[in-house]
């Protein structure tokens, strides 16, 4: 079983100095305003109604329980993240503790969970933009050109749009982009604020009852879609050759950024059902800006909540991109994949060819895939990797027992355990189309794994593997010369 150590996974990348062609620019605040712009999208604005379709009123208890799961499992990331600060976050973890073959499938769920769901919240951004023109000028695309497939789109071009900006702004730097991440993680909070201000003028406990209508499977499914209102937390973890002082920060990062999500999440989700019936809430777009509406009068406040919208859903686009091409880039530099997402440019300090190539990927789906296929997919994808983090973080413990770190799981092995049985539970709400279609991708990541990843293994190339991977290569300087290293790599991509 090869097996790369922690102490090896630092050295290779540069992690605990500068990244190769990486800087550490990101403080504590940045990485917050990360990780809310990374959460807080497509899923509060456009998934509510989904979720209020299937749980009802109980939505509210939805969002608790996707929390429950999230927060178990950030434990997780939190240890690990300190243990290892490096780009491939969750990826990165399975190297260290379950070996290469379970790395290269997590690395491919990640797909799932950074790359797709970068199309399910482009795709929700166009519903948002229409909202906007309507209420500013009294125009909007034609649904065709705006909406997604199996809603009355053809090809949603805004989805596009939007993701080929947020690369544009990528690849000028992780400085700019942290900035432009901070700006709009502060305006979409203050919108949602707004919103609840808002609604809870027309509240009413009428709108609560029947409270659960489709009992305790309704709750789980509700759960199950809500879930995806959560995905990007652990996108910090990617950071983590950017971030200043990353064993202290990211942890404090995952627990501040869960705190305050789930706090407005389930302050959004009382409001909207108190505001409006649970009947007129399901499956309807731009629901929370339908609700301002109503209760306004007015097609005004609509539109604020609209342009919080489009910010958010924006902002989301960006960081989950950028946690997909760090993942990638961590895959390149291990040989499992091609070494051209590995190369930095020397002149933004930027993976720019991966970046454009990512953008261009999963551009497509966004202008053609129906939205709630991909949402399905990336809710089952994170969850299988999240499931597979809480089992890292008791293998680190076991292999790995000085490893440091400013942060440690409490209630351990206790929390872990029931972060698995959460996981679990929430994929079975996913129902068996979703299940057979992420074991289809699953088998073809094994044989992607089989054909290529296996044979171009750097750690292959040197011959270390086992569970304690230690001696002169654990420290960066045993590598094969098949391989070009890193400062190369950075070297010759520095016309990019």
């Amino acid at each position: 079983m090869r097996i790369k150590s922690p102490a090896q996974l630092v050295a290779d990348s540069g992690a605990d100095t500068e990244g190769h062609g990486l800087k550490r620019t990101m403080g504590l605040f940045q990485l917050v305003c990360f990780g809310v712009g990374a959460i807080v999208g497509t899923g509060i604005f456009v998934g509510l109604s989904d979720s209020v379709s299937e749980a009802g009123p109980a939505v509210v208890v939805s969002f608790v329980l996707a929390a429950i799961t999230c927060i178990f499992t950030a434990f997780s990331f939190a240890e690990l993240g300190s243990a290892i600060p490096v780009s491939g976050s969750s990826y990165s973890f399975a190297y260290a503790t379950l070996g290469e073959r379970v790395a290269f499938l997590v690395g491919w769920c990640l797909l799932l969970e950074y790359g797709i769901s970068v199309s399910a919240v482009a795709v929700g951004w166009g519903q948002y933009l229409n909202e906007l023109l309507n209420s500013v000028v009294g125009w909007q695309l034609p649904t065709a050109l705006a909406g997604p497939p199996g809603g009355g789109g053809i090809v949603n071009i805004p989805a596009v749009v939007v993701i080929l900006l947020a690369a544009l702004l990528l690849v000028r730097g992780i400085r700019e982009s942290a900035r432009a991440t901070a700006a709009m993680a502060i305006v979409k909070i203050a919108i949602l604020f707004l919103f609840c201000a808002i609604a809870f003028t027309a509240y009413t406990s009428d709108n609560l009852s029947p409270f659960s209508p489709h009992h305790l499977a309704g709750v789980t499914s509700g759960a199950s879609l809500a879930f995806f209102s959560y995905i990007g937390f652990d996108a910090i973890t990617t950071a983590g050759e950017e971030v200043k002082n990353p064993r202290r920060n990211i942890p404090l990062a995952i627990m501040i950024c869960i705190g305050i999500v789930t706090l407005l999440y389930g302050l959004v989700a009382l409001a909207a059902i108190g505001a409006m019936s649970a009947d007129d809430v399901a499956d309807k777009p731009a629901a929370l800006s339908l609700i301002v509406n109503q209760v306004t009068e007015s097609t005004v406040g609509g539109g604020v909540i609209a342009f919080g919208a489009v910010v958010a859903i924006a902002s989301v686009v960006l960081a989950v991109m950028y946690g997909q091409t760090r993942i990638l880039m961590s895959m390149s530099r291990d040989g499992l994949i091609p070494r051209v997402f590995g190369r930095v440019s020397a002149k933004t300090s930027t993976p720019v060819a991966n970046t454009w190539i990512v953008a261009a990927v999963f551009a497509i789906p966004a202008a053609v895939v129906p939205l709630d296929v991909v949402m399905n997919l990336t809710t089952i994808g994170t969850l299988a990797v999240m499931a597979t983090v809480n089992i890292a973080v008791i293998a680190l413990r076991r292999r790995y027992p000085g490893t440091e770190t400013k942060f440690r799981v409490p209630l351990y092995p206790l929390s872990p355990v029931l972060g698995v049985i959460f996981c679990l539970y929430l994929i079975w709400g996913t129902g068996w189309t979703t299940w057979v279609q992420f074991a289809v991708f699953l088998l073809v990541g094994a044989v992607v794994y089989a054909l290529y990843g296996r044979r171009h293994s750097r750690l292959a190339g040197t011959g270390t593997a086992g569970p304690d991977a230690s001696g002169p290569h654990a420290s960066g300087s045993d590598r094969s010369d098949a391989e070009p290293s890193d400062s190369e790599l950075v070297s010759s991509s520095s016309g990019a």
